[in-house]
């Protein structure tokens, strides 16, 4: 199977997630290590903050997915794979991260 590009339908043309984050981290490596003119920081600034807005719609647009397919499965009938029944009990005593949805 292949895989599937991070990228939204509504914005044709706008970089992949991991486009966008490996084009935030040259910016901030640029920022951080060369002497760039007041000019030339706002700039990269600006850049950076678009490629951040962009990585943030892709992850919202990631979530609300999983939210979706989570929904579905619990409508079906069907547990989700990460069923609080299906983990050892050693991880079910360490505090609840619901919030931090990590994709990598």
């Amino acid at each position: 199977m292949s895989r599937r590009k991070t990228t939204t339908d509504d914005h044709p043309g706008a970089p992949t997630f991991e486009e966008a984050l490996a084009g935030l981290e040259a910016i901030v490596e640029a920022m951080e290590n060369e002497q760039l003119p007041l000019e030339g920081l706002v700039s990269q600034y600006e850049k950076g903050s678009k490629l951040l807005e962009r990585c943030e719609a892709v992850l919202q647009s990631a979530r609300d997915r999983i939210e979706l397919i989570t929904l579905r499965a619990a409508a079906d009938g069907a547990e989700p794979a990460d069923d609080e029944a299906s983990k050892p009990s050693a991880t079910r005593d360490e505090p609840d991260d619901d919030d931090d949805i990590r994709l990598f």
